[in-house]
């Protein structure tokens, strides 16, 4: 099968979602299908274009009217599918459901082409909540296109467990991982009832992480250390890998600010922000965490149920961690911890006799995830979308 990856952005080399793009094309391509990618960018010199791989089909200039010419060049997309014989597109979703996006998938339908989107996280309106006013725009144009665009699919891929979104039946399954990106965690450093020990939270820091929660939790527990209490018999230090913003290290109307936590409780040698890690630097702090720390406010921004990439990496290096959504694939591991999807501090004494109760190793936790292989993900997707065929009537 030929299969279109659309997406509507660029992207940095070291994004995540960069990094998932990449894995879920080699998924494809492991089942033996012919995949290109479609993206939108700049070129060299600053020209908005669309590729197709490397190659360029669009080019629509610089300046105001570049904007308006990319918008209306998604005819281009269409051209190129049915010039090349793509059988299949899997778009992923950019919240932007318009009448040019829904022209697009309708003309590709009607071409004989297979078109599914993946919404990479449902439901999502909550997540603008303090947004800017542009950004609000974007949202309410979605709002009024997003159905119609999903009717011109055939299907819509979710990591949720919703059974239809925007009218549209899903095709459920899990956030993928590529293991032969994610190494494992070594078992010498995998050491119980250890003097100090490390917690850490990989992410581009948003509110629904909450962070917060485990430093205002940190904070108790050190609290609890002043005479006339007793002493906390562990040394626990939280590091953050990722880009922090001003809005979460100063506050906002989600929650208070990681800098006004750390001060009040006398934290700062007890939480390292070590920014962007990628590589080998990367997996020296994860080859030392104890436990990582997933998402714990999702429902901040509205969202129960959903499986996250994060959840899925640290699984595949082999480490516990914690979590406060509901995620099918982890719910009741004996390597995952799960807290209240709710404003209270994180009991870290609690946490700490959780992470002495877990006996296995990092390569058992990796093990227990070898089915989350982006190529089975990927199959499933391809499985929903292909007719079984008639049953062969019994002989007379």
């Amino acid at each position: 099968m030929k299969v279109l990856f659309l997406v509507f952005h660029g992207f940095e080399p070291n994004s995540g979602i960069t990094k998932k793009i990449h894995y879920q094309l080699r998924g494809l391509r492991q089942l033996g299908h012919e995949v290109h990618l479609c993206s939108y960018g700049f070129d060299e010199r600053g020209h908005r274009v669309r590729r197709i791989d490397d190659t360029v089909i669009a080019d629509y200039g610089r300046g105001a009217a570049a904007i308006v010419r990319s918008r209306l060049g998604l005819a281009d997309v269409g051209r190129w599918c049915r010039s090349h014989g793509v059988d299949m597109v899997y778009a992923r979703s950019f919240h932007n459901a318009s009448p040019l996006t829904v022209r697009l998938f309708r003309s590709l339908a009607d071409s004989g082409i297979r078109v599914v989107m993946e919404i990479p996280t449902y439901p999502y309106d909550q997540e603008y909540a303090g947004f800017p006013w542009r950004e609000q725009l974007k949202l309410a144009v979605d709002r009024l296109f997003r159905r119609r665009l999903a009717a011109a699919t055939q299907a819509i891929v979710t990591f949720s467990a919703a059974p239809t979104i925007f009218g549209q039946r899903t095709i459920r399954i899990s956030n993928g991982i590529d293991l032969d990106a994610i190494p494992c965690k070594p078992a010498a450093t995998n050491t119980h009832h250890a003097a100090t020990l490390h917690l850490t939270a990989v992410a581009e820091v948003h509110y629904w992480h909450g962070i917060d929660r485990i430093i205002d939790g940190l904070g108790r527990y050190y609290a609890a250390a002043t005479p006339p209490a007793t002493a906390p018999t562990r040394h626990v230090v939280l590091h953050i890998v990722g880009g922090v913003g001003p809005t979460e290290m100063l506050g906002s109307r989600h929650a208070p600010g990681f800098a006004t936590l750390i001060d009040r409780w006398h934290l700062a040698s007890k939480v390292v922000f070590h920014g962007q890690l990628f590589g080998p630097a990367l997996d020296d702090v994860m080859a030392h965490t104890d436990l990582a720390i997933g998402s714990l406010a999702r429902h901040r921004s509205g969202i129960a149920d959903i499986k996250t990439l994060k959840n899925r990496e640290y699984a595949a290096r082999g480490i516990p961690f914690i979590y406060s959504e509901t995620d099918a694939d982890f719910d009741g591991r004996p390597y995952v911890m799960k807290v209240p999807p709710d404003e209270s501090p994180i009991d870290i004494a609690a946490l700490v006799a959780f992470i002495d109760s877990v006996r296995l190793t990092p390569a058992d936790i990796r093990a227990t995830v070898a089915h989350l292989a982006w190529s089975r993900q990927m199959q499933a997707v391809i499985d929903a979308l292909t007719p079984s065929p008639a049953a062969t009537p019994p002989c007379a």
